[in-house]
């Protein structure tokens, strides 16, 4: 069965109308008319620039813009009808303009085409986007930081292939995943540049030969500049692949975070316990307190990577210039975007309300000789050559195993039998907080050096503001 109407933007070369399959399989509205306020904003703007530039009169320039800000608010309150025959936003938006002011609203797509059109809209919307995830992830951040500056003192152990290794402190800890997500915010603010040029102007493929100025129009749409070239500037899409491969990285830290709280929360490691409220309870066990943001977190993870797969996949067999694939990429990005800022900010309510469980994490830095390479450095530092200290040291971790005691809690007498340059100040640096205040350097975990550093990180995420 065939639909009885063509769509009056392109239908004059047809001689039969678009299968109502066809139609229905082609349209993108259902999903880019989340474009609708970029839409009308870029329309603003043409408008305003056509106007300049003398295609449009003063009038005609109000009487769109007028229009325009009519659509806006039928679509606002829930009165607009969209149209799968209109196929996408921009002809839904300029055919209720065109109902609304006449002739005149025809007038509005001189000078441009759907291509450049639809590539300026998904610029403004992700550069609005990037600004939001941005926020979030500074939220996310100023929770990392103030709790890492309460926790500085809080020891716990610090671990490689999950064994325990070393003792450090909390602070520290959170500090670590600070700077994974200071080097996203970066990522991210690298890729608002050069998501941040105009494309409107190159209209279908070649530029238009009326007389626009492209400049006027990238100033008042806040762009840093408009395109270079044409043909290029229709067919890319390579800020929207950075963007999901930069989301694709916050992601991935994301789950790391995500997978360390699992542990710490549960009852083997009772390290922290999450807010009731980020966690949900079993409908058979009543004792179960289950980790769902950040499990959910982990699992979404997959879900923004396979995004980053479809959109390079999408553009690697493309040929020059603008192809109806294209209209592919928005639902993958946009999904990107929904899941990025909502994992980001289930994160910066959720982390600043951990609560850390002192004790348990003190007792578990006792358990695995997290003091043996202190001791080490103690031998070496009484003229023994390391591979040696390295030796009489995993001796005494051998005696600990016999005996069930950790190093700190050996007397000397146990302990000189290993060497007998062990001495009574061997126990200062034996404890637990003796160990981490002797990594009194920057990037080391001692209590004194977290609190320098959440100051930095403090300084550093005042000054975005």
């Amino acid at each position: 069965m065939s639909d009885q109407s063509t769509n009056a933007s392109w239908g004059g070369r047809f001689s039969e109308a678009t299968d109502a399959f066809v139609a229905r399989y082609t349209a993108s509205v259902d999903f880019d008319r989340r474009m609708y306020r970029q839409d009308i904003q870029g329309s603003v703007a043409h408008a305003t620039m056509l106007c300049k530039v003398g295609v449009l009169t003063e009038q005609e320039r109000e009487d769109i813009i007028q229009g325009l800000k009519e659509v806006q608010a039928d679509i606002e309150n829930g009165t607009f009808e969209w149209s799968v025959a209109l196929e996408d936003v921009h002809m839904n938006i300029e055919a209720a303009l065109t109902a609304k002011i006449g002739i005149t609203g025809k007038k509005l797509h001189t000078g441009r085409s759907r291509n450049d059109q639809v590539a300026t809209d998904i610029r403004l919307y992700m550069r609005e986007e990037i600004d939001h995830i941005s926020a979030e992830l500074t939220r996310l951040q100023e929770g990392l930081v103030g709790l890492a500056e309460k926790e500085a003192d809080t020891v716990m152990p610090g671990f490689t292939h999950l064994q325990t290794a070393q003792p450090v402190t909390f602070g520290h800890h959170l500090l670590a995943w600070n700077e994974m997500l200071e080097r996203d915010f970066a990522r991210l603010q690298d890729c608002r540049k050069r998501t941040n040029q105009l494309p409107l102007g190159a209209a279908a493929l070649a530029g238009t030969t009326y007389p626009i100025d492209r400049h006027y129009t990238a100033e008042l749409l806040g762009f840093e500049a408009p395109t270079e070239n044409s043909l290029d500037s229709v067919s890319d899409r390579d800020f929207a692949i950075e963007f999901t491969a930069a989301a694709s990285i916050i992601m991935m830290h994301m789950s790391r975070f995500s997978e360390e709280l699992v542990l710490w929360a549960s009852a083997q490691f009772r390290f922290v316990d999450l807010p009731d409220r980020f966690c949900t309870g079993s409908s058979i066990m009543p004792q179960k307190k289950n980790p769902d943001v950040p499990e959910l977190v982990r699992g979404k993870t997959g879900r923004v990577y396979g995004h980053m797969i479809s959109l390079l996949t999408l553009m690697k067999s493309q040929p020059l210039a603008y192809n109806k694939d294209n209209q592919e990429d928005k639902e993958p990005l946009f999904d990107t975007v929904d899941t990025l800022r909502d994992s980001l900010r289930a994160f910066a309510d959720m982390v600043p309300h951990l609560m850390a469980r002192k004790e348990d994490m003190r007792e578990a830095a006792m358990r695995g000789f997290s003091t043996a390479t202190d001791l080490a450095d103690y031998v070496v530092g009484k003229g023994i050559a390391f591979r040696d200290a390295h030796e009489i040291v995993g001796k005494a971790v051998a005696y600990g195993l016999e005996t069930g005691k950790d190093l700190s809690e050996m007397t000397l007498e146990e302990l000189k039998q290993f060497s007998n340059e062990i001495t009574a100040d061997v126990f200062d640096i034996l404890t637990l907080e003796g160990s981490v205040a002797a990594r009194n350097h920057i990037g080391g975990t001692a209590p004194d050096q977290v609190r320098a550093a959440a100051g930095r990180a403090k300084a550093r995420l005042i000054s975005r503001c």
